[in-house]
């Protein structure tokens, strides 16, 4: 209103007092998302430390620029192929059979073995499995 009445009816925007954005500029965009695409594990911190800018600042750019959100991996309890999917089915369906034939017998004939097998298995936490991804992006799978 004060402007109006200083006859001052410019749509601009006036330079203001501090300093100017210069990290935000399309080179350290991607220089940010060329480190996220090498290792999908990179924290902020790292990321701010390699190119000498601020923390918050690479988050505000991973996540408003980029659109990346962290996201950990999503627990599964085993990834069957279609062989062993429908070889389940089929015991399944057979262990419905002696059940409904003799229930009080069918649990004393009943052994279950998981032939599960891990080598070199090495246990990563919630936080050492997340990555960034793209907020479209589905849920990467942990067996």
């Amino acid at each position: 209103m004060a402007q109006f009445k200083r006859s001052d009816f410019s749509t601009c925007d006036a330079p203001r007092p501090g300093r100017p954005k210069t990290v935000t500029t399309p080179e350290i965009i991607d220089q940010i998302h060329e480190l996220i695409l090498e290792d999908r594990r990179i924290s902020a911190k790292s990321i701010a430390e390699q190119l000498g800018i601020s923390h918050e600042r690479v988050e505000s750019i991973i996540h408003e620029d980029l659109d990346k959100r962290k996201l950990s991996a999503k627990w599964v309890p085993k990834c069957l192929n279609v062989d062993q999917k429908r070889q389940w089915c089929q015991s399944s369906e057979q262990h419905l059979e002696f059940f409904q034939r003799d229930p009080n017998d069918f649990l004393s004939r009943l052994v279950t073995v998981d032939e599960t097998c891990l080598y070199n298995y090495d246990p990563e936490t919630k936080q050492q499995s997340m990555v960034w991804r793209h907020s479209s992006s589905p849920r990467s799978k942990r067996f």
